[in-house]
């Protein structure tokens, strides 16, 4: 009983009912305008008046923005699951203006029969219940009722108004999959939406990987320094510890702010300023001061690299460094970085002891370095060579070559 009756009391199928009366309010316009209610047979007047609203809709249909008024009002009073299943965007082609078409023709076609067996229905409903207090029973087209059982007319009128309902529920629904098949997105833009979900799930990817390599170097150096000097309990050292923390965590904090702000996109909010590879002393500093050696070797051309090959540069060595300072602490590092034959090349050499001797190459660090590669065209591998640890990255240095 409620699986029949809940649809009856549903929102969706009153807000869906009067979409479909305003499909027969534009076609008992147009027929009173052309060719008129006199003088002008009933069937002449609906062959002619069926014309009209075709030529009219299919006109409407050329403007794009048709389309979008459309789709909105359909939105709105057809209700529909999933509000993308119906396009809210102008026309944008010919297949686009075709079917907003045949949706302006199926929407009063069908909004002009059921908005006519509503008005019928209500009419015989209101003649069933008025029946007992007429001096003779009610003609029904054209057919007068029997009297001897006029006072069961008015049990009639409810069982005409359930059948309406459910008139109204199953025109509704047919209503709702005319716009979703005929004002769905099209093939492109189905498209386009698909490349506009790509490049925000590449964003939050990239931003993701941002936060991991910058608050997960900080926080590896913050550790280390304050777990040595708490060790080596030295006045000078645990100065010299507390400071590289400091500067670490604003560095961290800086580059938190520079993300918080790309997440909240507010263009016009506060920035900081984007890591390059010019940052890399400061990083290699860093670990110096939490008591790993590193040994540098930078083979750069004198033109700048490109901004963003500058960035993800900067981000791989310092995933690298952190590595080595997480798994291999104290242990000596070597970074080469050289640009030749069109190639800049990093590598990143530590040996392996303790826990790095167990460390494997499926971490998030180094699937983020391997992202970061691939999307700049570049490659990255890293693994065990003779002992040591080898992370090597081969990237473009013209973008888009």
């Amino acid at each position: 009983m409620p699986r029949i009756l809940s649809p009856l009391f549903a929102a969706a199928t009153y807000a869906r009912w009067l979409h479909l009366l305003i499909g027969m309010v534009f076609a008992g316009v147009v027929l009173l305008v052309y060719p008129g209610t006199e003088g002008v047979g009933v069937l002449r007047a609906v062959v002619l008046g069926t014309a009209v609203d075709g030529v009219l809709l299919t006109l409407a249909a050329l403007v794009p923005a048709m389309r979008r008024a459309e789709g909105v009002q359909a939105r709105l009073l057809l209700m529909p699951v999933r509000e993308e299943d119906i396009a809210a965007e102008p026309s944008r082609s010919w297949a686009d203006r075709r079917r907003t078409a045949l949706w302006l023709i199926g929407r009063v076609a069908l909004g002009l029969a059921v908005g006519l067996a509503t008005a019928q229905v209500l009419t015989v409903a209101v003649l069933l219940l008025t029946a007992p207090g007429r001096d003779r029973p009610p003609a029904l087209y054209g057919h007068q009722l029997p009297a001897g059982a006029v006072g069961l007319y008015p049990l009639l009128a409810p069982v005409l108004m359930f059948g309406l309902g459910w008139l109204a529920v199953w025109a509704g629904r047919l209503q709702l999959a005319m716009a979703v098949r005929l004002l769905g997105p099209s093939p492109a833009e189905r498209l386009a939406e698909a490349e506009l979900r790509a490049e925000r799930l590449l964003e939050r990817n990239r931003l993701a990987r941002e936060l991991h390599d910058s608050i997960g170097h900080a926080l590896t150096v913050t550790v280390l320094q304050a777990g040595a000097a708490r060790a080596v309990d030295d006045p000078a050292f645990t100065a010299t510890a507390l400071e590289v923390i400091e500067e670490t965590g604003r560095r961290a904090m800086d580059d938190l702010e520079r993300t918080l702000v790309l997440l909240r996109e507010s263009p016009g909010g506060p920035t900081t300023e984007q890591p390059g590879i010019d940052r890399l002393p400061g990083l290699f500093d860093t670990a110096r001061a939490a008591g790993s050696p590193v040994e540098v070797w930078i083979e750069l051309p004198e033109e700048q690299l490109p901004g963003v090959l500058s960035r993800e540069s900067y981000r791989i060595v310092q995933e690298a460094v952190t590595n080595v300072l997480r798994h291999a602490p104290g242990e000596p590092v070597a970074v080469r970085i050289v640009a030749r034959q069109g190639q800049l090349e990093l590598r990143c050499v530590n040996a392996l002891t303790g826990e790095g001797s167990r460390r494997g190459g499926g971490g998030k660090g180094l699937r983020g370095i391997r992202e970061r590669a691939a999307l700049l065209g570049g490659e990255a591998t890293a693994g065990r060579q003779d002992g040591e640890w080898v992370l090597a990255v081969r990237l473009p240095l013209r973008l888009g070559a």
